[in-house]
């Protein structure tokens, strides 16, 4: 921070997830700069949840149909439906195990419904779509459904910050943290610490790209 403030410099927002110790960081040190909710952070933490769900579901799918319908699915739970596979039977065999449990389809299309809340054309209407989800989400029989309510309506702010900084984004620091631990790999780990920084310093001076870079 100190450096920030020698050239002048002014923070006016920060693209985290919502860790209480990253809040709290940016909190006590630029509370003048606007909180920005990372939303591939917010649709990780939900897919977490779901596949926890399918996981929970699927030993009582299981004893009921004596058939492991559910075992195999994690994945195309999780892939974009655009990108399910038809040749390899992909979205049939998502749809036969979403009929076969209702709060597992509930979820999965919910998370369809959170991911399209970034895809609305301004802040406004994503305001009017993460309230509806909320709601819909809290009114529902499902736990998690209910537990993840709270925490959207909770950082509702951060959540449509990202309307008010368009741009922002933690890709290129996530870029520069996979290139250092490719390095790190790649020396098999290193024991002097100053040595390793340099090594970290001449990684963004070269014209060499790692590999994974």
């Amino acid at each position: 921070m100190e450096a920030f403030e020698a050239i002048g410099a002014r923070i006016e927002a920060v693209e985290t997830d919502m860790g209480p110790a990253y809040i709290s960081a940016v909190q006590s040190n630029i509370p003048e700069a606007t909180l920005v909710f990372d939303h591939f952070h917010i649709i990780r933490l939900f897919n977490e949840k779901l596949t926890r769900l399918r996981h929970d579901l699927q030993r009582e799918v299981e004893d009921r149909l004596g058939k492991p319908v559910l075992k195999g699915i994690r994945w195309l739970l999780l892939k974009n439906p655009d990108n399910l596979d038809d040749a390899r039977n992909e979205r049939q065999r998502l749809e036969q195990a979403l009929k076969l449990n209702g709060p597992l389809a509930t979820t999965y299309y919910m998370k369809e419904e959170l991911r399209n809340i970034w895809h609305q054309p301004d802040k406004t209407s994503a305001q009017n779509a993460l309230d509806e989800w909320v709601k819909k989400a809290a009114a529902s029989d499902i736990n998690i459904l209910k537990q993840f309510s709270k925490t959207m309506a909770a950082h509702r702010s951060g959540i449509l910050a990202c309307f008010d900084f368009n741009g922002l984004s933690t890709g290129l620091l996530k870029g520069i943290n996979n290139k250092i631990k490719t390095l790190h790999k790649m020396a098999y780990g290193f024991r002097d610490v100053e040595f390793f920084k340099l090594k970290i310093i001449a990684l963004h001076e070269t014209n060499y790209v790692l590999v994974g870079g």
